[in-house]
Formats: structure tokens, C-alpha cells, sequence
């Protein structure tokens, strides 16, 4: 994976970059995606350097006594403080990835694949952590039910109390973009997506600092992902079979993205309402009208006027399902939750 071309690591050079070429038909298959792994792998390396991210001190507050010890010793072995990290991490991200989806695929993950990046890993260490990961390498199957194992463990002391502010953010950064894709077309986005990116003849250009790469798409298209926990910069996956990926930081980070779902709804309940702002909070999965009253606590009349209201004002979205109508935050809706984090 060549997120290990890190842009924290080593001496940055101007004519590094990486070039995603685009045809027409890569074009049409720009797609985003979210990465609950690549989150959890970036989470781990701020634990380890927390004065390098201070927009991450309060949710460091938060999680640094509750960390199983044992099980992050092996998940930082594995990705250690900077620079490359392993495929195996990581499922390709999806617009409905979702973490027991990601940590299905690491459990499944193919043998020979890992025993490759093991070897990657072990030639960019020494000591103790490369004769752990030797020691993974001669026995992959072992190390993959013990990585996912920690991983499991790790993301639920860690990210699982956040994950809903977190993948909030992540949706709305998403739902911006799309806009500016349909009002400014591809350019304009990929020209806003970061300082490092940037738009020319039919390739997205990314500058990093110790890489460079011209990948043809080839008609697979690119895999834009948004990430809160690596807000340094951006990363790339140019490395068959997987899909050309590009991950940059998501807008709207600040100090305080962490906050308590409490102070999140009572922000949104000053401005819509008690009742509304609670629907719009749990509109992020579809739900009938009479999922929306019970998980509320209302009467399905007074759901229904709420949904009307807040799908009036495009916060909402309702499709027909059959006999069913289903209701979703649309990409305003998603903008408006992730403002208040």
C-alpha cells in the first residue's frame, strides 16, 4: 500500500507526486468512500505522537487510560509510528462501509497478501517489533486471528465511543464534495480537496514527499476517502489488485469534533427543536415513519409532520420501498450534523 509514501516522512521534495490518470470512463467512476481502518491504523500513530495532533487532544483525553494494552503492543507493532502500512489493514473503502464490515474482511484477509507486507514491514524495521513481525510472516494465519482480534478490541476502547461524531464528519465532508461536483464538475472539486491536490489534463495530482508515480486507472476509477484521524495530509493506494485510492483530510476537524452526543443534539435542538433535531441526529440509516416515532418516542402523526418539515427544508430525503416509505438525511442533512461537530 503506498500510504507509505507518509507526507510526515522524510524531506519533502517539489517534483514528487503521484498522477491519477483518468480516462472517461474513470471519470464516471469516481466514487468516495469511508475507511473505519484506515481511521483505527491513523488513530493508533497519533497515540503514539499525540504533540504532533493537537486537533485530536480531547478525544486523546478520552481514550488514552481505557486502551487494552496487549492489544495495541500488537496493533503498534504492525503499524508502527510513520510511514508504511500494510494492505491487509484495510478493506477497499465503500460509501456503506461500516466497522464489523471491516473487521469481517481482516478476518478473512488471503494469507499470501499478508505474508507479503509482513515481509514490506519487517524490511522497514529492526529490534524487537521486526522480529515480532518475522514471527507473523513465518506464521500468517496465527498473526491474522490476532490482529483482528485486537483490532476489535482496540476500536471499541478507542473509536467505537466516537465512531457516530466521527463518521458524521466523514459524510458531511462527502456531501460537500458531491455538491461542488455537480455545480463545479470534477476539477473543481479535486481542486478543493486539499492544498496537495490538484486538477490537470485528465489526472488528479497529488504532491507527497518521497514518491513518484504515474497510475492509469485503467477504468477502475478513483476511490476518494475522507479521514478525520489523518488530518495531516493526504495518502495514496496505488498497488494492484486494489483500486486507486486517494485519502485526504476531511474538512471541519477541529478540537472539538469528539463532543458528547448530548451537547451535539442539544446544539441542533436550539436550532430545529427537541423533536427534530433527534430525528435528523438518528436519520443516518433509512427508517419508516413508524421507525421514526417509535425511536422518538412520538406519535406516528407527529413523526410524520416532523419528517415533512425537515424534508421540506432538504434535510431529509423519503423514497417509496414498496408499501414503505423510508426517510434519510440527504447531503444537506449530513452537512448540517457535521457543522455542529
Amino acid at each position: 500500500m503506498d500510504r507509505n509514501k507518509s507526507p510526515i516522512e522524510g524531506v519533502e521534495h517539489p517534483d514528487h507526486r503521484v498522477e491519477f490518470q483518468l480516462s472517461p470512463g474513470d471519470i464516471q467512476a469516481v466514487r468516495f468512500g469511508i475507511s473505519p481502518g484506515h481511521e483505527l491504523a491513523h488513530a493508533v500513530r497519533i497515540l503514539l505522537r499525540p504533540e504532533q495532533h493537537p486537533l485530536q487532544w480531547g478525544w486523546l483525553r478520552a481514550v488514552r487510560d481505557r486502551l487494552p494494552r496487549d492489544s495495541f503492543g500488537l496493533l503498534v507493532a504492525v503499524i508502527g509510528d510513520d510511514g508504511y502500512l500494510p494492505d491487509f489493514l484495510t478493506a477497499t473503502p465503500r460509501w456503506d462501509m461500516t466497522p464489523d464490515a471491516e473487521l469481517a474482511a481482516l478476518r478473512e484477509t488471503a494469507l499470501e497478501p499478508m505474508r507479503v507486507d509482513f515481509g514490506k514491514m519487517v524490511k522497514r524495521s529492526s529490534g524487537s517489533r521486526q522480529q515480532a513481525l518475522r514471527g507473523m510472516q513465518e506464521h500468517p494465519a496465527r498473526a491474522r486471528s490476532m490482529i483482528a482480534d485486537a483490532w476489535s478490541e482496540v476500536w471499541d476502547a478507542a473509536l467505537a465511543p466516537v465512531w457516530p461524531q466521527l463518521e458524521r464528519l466523514l459524510r458531511a465532508d462527502i456531501a460537500v464534495r458531491a455538491r461542488t461536483i455537480a455545480t463545479n464538475g470534477l476539477s473543481g472539486m479535486a481542486n478543493d480537496l486539499h492544498p496537495k491536490v490538484s486538477w490537470g489534463d485528465g489526472a488528479v495530482r497529488v504532491s507527497l514527499r518521497r514518491h513518484s508515480e504515474q497510475v492509469d486507472c485503467q477504468g477502475s476509477g478513483l476511490v476518494l476517502v475522507p479521514s478525520v484521524m489523518s488530518s495531516w495530509g493526504c495518502m495514496v493506494l496505488t498497488e494492484p489488485p486494489a483500486q486507486p485510492t486517494l485519502f485526504y483530510p476531511a474538512r471541519g476537524v477541529t478540537a472539538g469534533w469528539a463532543r458528547d452526543q448530548v451537547e451535539v443534539a442539544a446544539s441542533l435542538s436550539a436550532l430545529l427543536g427537541p423533536a427534530r433535531a433527534g430525528i435528523l441526529m438518528s436519520a443516518g440509516t433509512a427508517r419508516t415513519t413508524s421507525q421514526v416515532a417509535e425511536d422518538t418516542s412520538i406519535a406516528v402523526s407527529t413523526a410524520s409532520h416532523h419528517l415533512t418539515v425537515l424534508r421540506e427544508a432538504g434535510l431529509i430525503g423519503s423514497e417509496r420501498d414498496g408499501a414503505r416509505m423510508l426517510h434519510l438525511r440527504t447531503p444537506l442533512g449530513e452537512a448540517m450534523v457535521g457543522a455542529v461537530l
